[in-house]
């Protein structure tokens, strides 16, 4: 278990998406570019709370920045069904069931479509927006609901951080 060292006074003023981040980052730098055998064996090695908080990272930090981001990450980890299991699993571990909500509402939409179509999850790319603008309207819908979710999601997780400091932090005075 790694457990980043902060300042209790850095600890009690970090916003709720940079607390999630700071928790992280060792075991993001461990795991980066690396192969899912390396990438398990880190994460297995970690609290409950922090796998939690990891997988729910996985999802955040990479589909925050787009639609287009939101589309190809939600399609890249419904190709990979550990990783999917993971991030609605860690969304159960903190309570999060309006965002939980919104990733199953995403994967019927996005399951129905590809089935209309005959896609596979590894085919999604950033360009399927730019030729079907139905999917752009949708997945449009989709990713502005994300982002009025997230901050709640990252409130929700963040109070778990603080009342269990113990299983993400080392406090220094």
């Amino acid at each position: 278990m790694t457990l980043v060292t902060v300042r209790k006074k850095d600890f009690n003023l970090l916003d709720d998406e940079r607390l999630g981040w700071i928790c992280m980052e060792p075991t993001f730098l461990k795991i980066r570019g690396k192969d899912m055998s390396v990438k398990a064996q880190v994460i297995s090695q970690l609290t409950k709370g922090q796998q939690a908080l990891c997988m729910f990272r996985v999802l955040y930090d990479h589909a925050k920045n787009s639609v287009s981001e939101y589309y190809t990450w939600i399609s890249y980890l419904l190709d990979k069904p550990s990783y999917w299991i993971g991030v609605t699993g860690s969304l159960r571990f903190f309570g999060d069931t309006s965002m939980i909500r919104l990733l199953d509402e995403t994967k019927g939409v996005l399951e129905a479509r590809n089935r209309t179509i005959g896609l596979q999850w590894n085919e999604a790319t950033f360009k399927d927006l730019d030729h079907d603008h139905q999917l752009l309207v949708t997945v449009s819908s989709l990713f502005e609901r994300f982002m009025e979710i997230a901050p709640n999601s990252l409130k929700q997780i963040s109070t778990y951080i603080r009342s269990n400091p113990q299983e993400f932090v080392k406090i220094e005075s």
